[in-house]
């Protein structure tokens, strides 16, 4: 045997070959289901606020969407209700009157305290050996 003809032998598959038709068929169905199932309804609003800076202070309305604040030495004060807050950076301040969804901060000494809500909580920082204050505090 040639060592062409065997190494036909030994790379041949089992079984019969793919029909293309059926192939396409089934993708297209996939892409159908897919297309027509309901998508999950966002919950925050259009208008996230973000504040990006050092030692700022400053006063929102958290209008139901994120609140993101990104810097150095900032003070937030977040009124009404934010969906999420998310923290980058080190030594801000955040209070928030309440948070829906997540608090997630990135960082070295960010402080978040909120009023209410039960937000998941997510401290990034304190995952690498850094120090965070994110807590539920008296209204």
């Amino acid at each position: 045997m040639s060592s062409q003809a065997h190494l036909h032998e030994t790379t041949r598959r089992k079984g019969g070959p793919v029909n293309r038709t059926t192939a396409a068929g089934s993708l297209a169905t996939c892409v159908i289901a897919l297309a027509a199932a309901p998508g999950v309804p966002a919950h925050a609003k259009n208008g996230d606020t973000h504040i990006v800076g050092q030692g700022l202070e400053q006063t929102i309305d958290c209008n139901d969407a994120t609140l993101l604040v990104n810097g150095t030495q900032n003070k937030v004060t977040a009124l009404g209700n934010c969906w999420a807050v998310t923290v980058m950076g080190s030594g801000n301040t955040v209070v928030a009157d309440s948070v829906t969804h997540d608090i997630t901060v990135y960082g070295w000494d960010e402080t978040v305290f909120y009023h209410n809500g039960s937000p998941i909580i997510w401290d990034r920082g304190r995952e690498l050996g850094m120090t965070n204050r994110l807590q539920q505090v008296p209204g």
